[in-house]
This record gives structure tokens, C-alpha cells and sequence, in this order.
């Protein structure tokens, strides 16, 4: 990595995968939030309302930690990828342009209403706060997909005679095919994230004898949307996306399956190592005949292999790209196995006293964070060689005036200081998981009724 072009590859690689720790769990606790919200509403319950305003907190800690990460970013489209902004910029300008103008201010300020406005505004008000703080993660998100999608199918532009690339068609930017999938897949697996953290920290709660009354709640919650969205990630949007990528990007296809030679009948690899110099796959372990299957519904249809392809198109690293596929693919299917035997515990109302499904619930929760991130990077791993597929190789895109020496600098400085955020940020979290829903203010424990020393009957704590 000592070429310039490696550095401002793994500097914004480096960035944006810290930066996504973040938003994905904010956008998967968004709508858990609403939804506790909703049950306070119609059972006139008070424990959701403390559920929903202790997830308003995580969802707040994250909020900032990805709003400090995320701003740099887009500084690197200037400083790092010049030549890449002048070429593109008149089209992806327009859709990040609406995520900060439209979707993060209506994020930001619902979220200060959530968080504080709920005296002052009354119940209704306050769930119309988490419903638009939903509404804004969502959108930013999509927003978002919509700049990465017309980079791995360009649509709705046209070049200038400066040779640049334009807009030309906004709706056609909006509603790309690639984009709606790419955008549903995605929000799943942030869906995944945010439940399995909540059913995680139920676990916890449980296994540890603390809060245990919404440890069940948030177990309950957590797992229910959990297998259903871990069941949608395989179908449809997983599949859809798949074939998305068969017909636009059959390169990146082969890539991600290890298919070197062009077959009829093509297998899907469950088990393999790459080997790009003989193109051959070390003791594969394979299903006859499913990647045609899944590709073009036809068990006999032929699947272009890499060797169909110029070798200067092949993406430039094919064991990452193959084994980053492969883990998001074994671990959604083992997020299936989990959810769909936690659903059937908890559908027999056996989910809490079993301390083995607890415990396996508690300790998966960083495993849909290796998972987006394994997706991501298979996806822009994937589209190598060109920053916008087909137009831009990457290798034109960065800007060659910064030295590599100058991107290795601002990189160990920004891994210094992500190291600083990455304790603060695990602090706060933990002192917010350890107070818990029941946390009493000490404002809120002078008017505590009785006086004097009181169990909390949630925590187990005492409270004044």
C-alpha cells in the first residue's frame, strides 16, 4: 500500500466502514422506537414510554457519534476523490444535497423534541416526534442508496462536452431499479442490527437478574422483528438484488461466486478459497446447479465465469470481495436459525427461562455489524474497477495531487482520533445500559413518594 491511490482507497474505506457502526443502529431502533411509542399510547401503559425514551437515548448516543464521523466524509470527496467529484458531482450532488437539506434537519430537530418536548407537548405529539425522527433516519438512508446506486448503475444522466457527467432525468436518479433493492436490502440488515441489540440487552438483563420486566419486553420486541427481517433479507430483497447484479454487473457475480469458467449448470460455493493465479477454487463445497437457478430461474442456464470477461475488468481483489459474500451469506443464514428458534421459544412462552437462547442472544449482537459491513464491502469491493460502473475507472477518479504520504498522515491521525471516540462512545453506552429504563434522576427521587429509602423494584437497586 505505498501508491497513493491504495492510501485514498483504504482512508475512505477506513472511514465510512467506523462511520456505519452508527447509522445502522439508529435507522434498525427508529421504528422500535415508534412502536413503543404506540403501545404507550394504546395500553396507557408508562413501562413503554420509559422503554421508548431509553432507546431515544442509545438512539441519540449513536446519532452524534455518526454525525461526528460522517462530516469528514464528505470533506474526502474534495480532498481525496477530486477528480471523481468533478466528473460526478452534477449528479450525486443533487441526492446528498436532499439528505442534508431535507432528511438529517428533520432527523436532528424531531429528535430534540423526542428527547425533551414530551411534558411540554403531551403523549400524541410526542409519538409524532418519534414517527418523524423515524421518517428522517429512513430518508437520510435512502438518499444515501440513492448516491451509492447510481455509482454501480448509472442512470437518468447524460456527458457534457467537458466530458463531466450530468443529470438529466431526476426521477429516473430517484427510482432506480438498483436503488429501491439495494435500499430495501439494506434497511433490512439495519432492521437486523437494531433488533438484535435490543434483544441482546434483554438477554443481558435477564441473565443478570436487573430490570428484568423490560428485559422480557425488550426480548419480546426484538425477536419478533428480527426473524422477520432476517427472513426478508434472504427473499425477496436479497434475492432481487442478486439478480440485479447478475444482469448489470456479471463480473462482480463471478467474483462473488469464485466462478473463473463459464458454466451451464452453474453451482453456488458453500465452501472454498479462491485461487486467482490457477483460476480454480481450493476444496469447494458446492450445490449443483443453484447459481443458474437463482440467477436466471433455469437449473441448465449458463453463468458467465471471470474468463468471459477482459482481465482488466476483473475486480482487483477477489478473495476479499469472495470471502466479505460469503460471510454476509453464512451469517444471515444463521441469523435465521437464531430468530426462528428464539420465535418458537417465545411462541411457547419458554424464551425467558431459557438461559442457553439467552445467552446466544446476547452474544450475537456484533455479528449484524460484521455482517453490513462484510455486505458493503462486498459491494463496493465489488464494482472495482470503476468508481461509477462503466464510466469512471477508480484509478481516474482521486485526486493524484495529494501525495501518499499526506493521505497516510491524515489517515494514522484519523484512526488516533477514532480510537479517542470509540472509548467515549463504549463509556456512555455502557453507563446508559447499566441506569437502565428505571434510572431515576435526582430530581425524580426527591418527588419519589414515601421518602426515605425505597427499593426500585425493577433493578433491584435502591432509590431515595
Amino acid at each position: 500500500m505505498d501508491s497513493a491511490l491504495s492510501i485514498h482507497r483504504f482512508h475512505f474505506a477506513f472511514t465510512v466502514t467506523y462511520h456505519y457502526i452508527f447509522p445502522q443502529l439508529t435507522m434498525g431502533l427508529a421504528p422500535l422506537i415508534v412502536i413503543f411509542k404506540s403501545l404507550a399510547i394504546r395500553k396507557g401503559d408508562e413501562r413503554y414510554n420509559k422503554a421508548a425514551r431509553f432507546w431515544a437515548k442509545i438512539f441519540a448516543i449513536n446519532f452524534l457519534f455518526g454525525v461526528i464521523t460522517g462530516v469528514p466524509m464528505e470533506f474526502q470527496f474534495g480532498t481525496n476523490w477530486a477528480k471523481f467529484s468533478q466528473y460526478a458531482g452534477g449528479v450525486i450532488a443533487t441526492a446528498l444535497a436532499m439528505e442534508g437539506v431535507f432528511a438529517f434537519f428533520l432527523e436532528s430537530s424531531f429528535l430534540g423534541l423526542f428527547l425533551f418536548g414530551e411534558k411540554r407537548f403531551g403523549a400524541r405529539v410526542h409519538w409524532l416526534a418519534a414517527f418523524m425522527v423515524f421518517v428522517g433516519s429512513w430518508l437520510s438512508g435512502f438518499f444515501i442508496i440513492v448516491t451509492d446506486a447510481w455509482m454501480q448503475h448509472p442512470v437518468g444522466y447524460e456527458i457534457a462536452a467537458d466530458g463531466t457527467a450530468h443529470l438529466n432525468s431526476f426521477w429516473s436518479l430517484l427510482f432506480n431499479e438498483w436503488a429501491l433493492w439495494q435500499y430495501i436490502h439494506n434497511m433490512g440488515g439495519a432492521l437486523i442490527t437494531g433488533s438484535f441489540a435490543m434483544a441482546a440487552l434483554g438477554a443481558f438483563y435477564l441473565l443478570s437478574g436487573k430490570q428484568e420486566e423490560y428485559g422480557r419486553m425488550f426480548l419480546t420486541l426484538g425477536v419478533i422483528v428480527a426473524v422477520v427481517a432476517s427472513i426478508s433479507q434472504l427473499w425477496p430483497s436479497g434475492d432481487r438484488h442478486g439478480q440485479l447484479v447478475a444482469k448489470y454487473q456479471p463480473t462482480t457475480l463471478a467474483a462473488m461466486e469464485g466462478l473463473f469458467h463459464t458454466e451451464a449448470g452453474a453451482p453456488i460455493v458453500l465452501v472454498g478459497q479462491p485461487d486467482t493465479d490457477r483460476q480454480a477454487l481450493d476444496n469447494p463445497i458446492y450445490v449443483p446447479k443453484a447459481l443458474s437457478f437463482l440467477t436466471h430461474r433455469r437449473w441448465e442456464a449458463e453463468v458467465n465465469g471471470l474468463n468471459a470477461f477482459p482481465r482488466d475488468n476483473w475486480p482487483d481483489n477477489i478473495p476479499l470481495l469472495y470471502y466479505c459474500y460469503h460471510i454476509m451469506v453464512g451469517l444471515g443464514t444463521i441469523f435465521i436459525a437464531i430468530t426462528v428458534t428464539a420465535a418458537s421459544l417465545l411462541w411457547r412462552k419458554r424464551l425467558f427461562s431459557a438461559r442457553w437462547m439467552l445467552w446466544i442472544l446476547m452474544l450475537s449482537f456484533p455479528f449484524p455489524y460484521i455482517a453490513n459491513t462484510a455486505g458493503w464491502i462486498t459491494a463496493e469491493v465489488g464494482r472495482q474497477p470503476w468508481v461509477v460502473y462503466g464510466l469512471l475507472r477508480t484509478e481516474h477518479g482521486f485526486s493524484s495531487h495529494v501525495s501518499a504520504g499526506n493521505a497516510l498522515f491524515t489517515l494514522i491521525g484519523f484512526m488516533g482520533m477514532y480510537t479517542v471516540l470509540s472509548v467515549l462512545f463504549l463509556l456512555l453506552m455502557w453507563r446508559e445500559i447499566m441506569h437502565g429504563p428505571e434510572f431515576l434522576t435526582a430530581s425524580e427521587r426527591q418527588t419519589r413518594p414515601h421518602g426515605g429509602i425505597m427499593p426500585d423494584r425493577a433493578s433491584g437497586q435502591q432509590g431515595v
